[in-house]
């Protein structure tokens, strides 16, 4: 799992807590780091991305995503403080696979995790085979 948060503290919480939970945990503070990442290490088969980060905001780090082939079938948790429904809805359009209103419970967070990787499996996952290629697996849920 790959976290993105320019949060030190909060990425510091989500290893503790998912690694705790059995998640294997990797950390990028920003988008341009989490992009090279996905781009020339091993794929994770999940990201939980903060909106909110200076630099390279999540919506332009989503759009990074899945613009590219490599990359572009893992499923993404969109994590923001902007709840209302116009940014719930600008994140499944922008192809998020899952959605958290900060502040959440750690519990609400393993939980959407554990529908997303469910998700994922029903469809045959993991979304990319041994090789690391993607597969064509579609975007997940019709619900937002």
């Amino acid at each position: 799992m790959l976290v993105i948060d320019d949060t030190e503290d909060l990425r510091f919480l989500y290893r503790a807590v998912l690694t705790r939970s059995g998640y294997e945990v990797v950390e990028a503070a920003t988008g341009h780091e989490a992009l090279a990442m996905v781009r020339t290490d091993e794929l994770p088969d999940v990201i939980v991305l903060d909106v909110q980060m200076p630099d390279m905001d999540g919506w332009d780090t989503l759009a990074a995503i899945r613009s590219d082939a490599r990359c572009s079938g893992i499923p993404v948790i969109l994590c923001t403080v902007k709840s209302s429904e116009n940014s719930v809805q600008r994140a499944w359009d922008a192809g998020c696979d899952g959605f958290l209103a900060k502040p959440f419970l750690i519990e609400e967070l393993i939980e959407e995790l554990t529908k997303v990787l469910t998700r994922v499996k029903l469809r045959g996952g993991p979304w990319h085979d041994e090789s690391g290629d993607v597969e064509s697996k579609g975007r997940g849920s019709s619900e937002p």
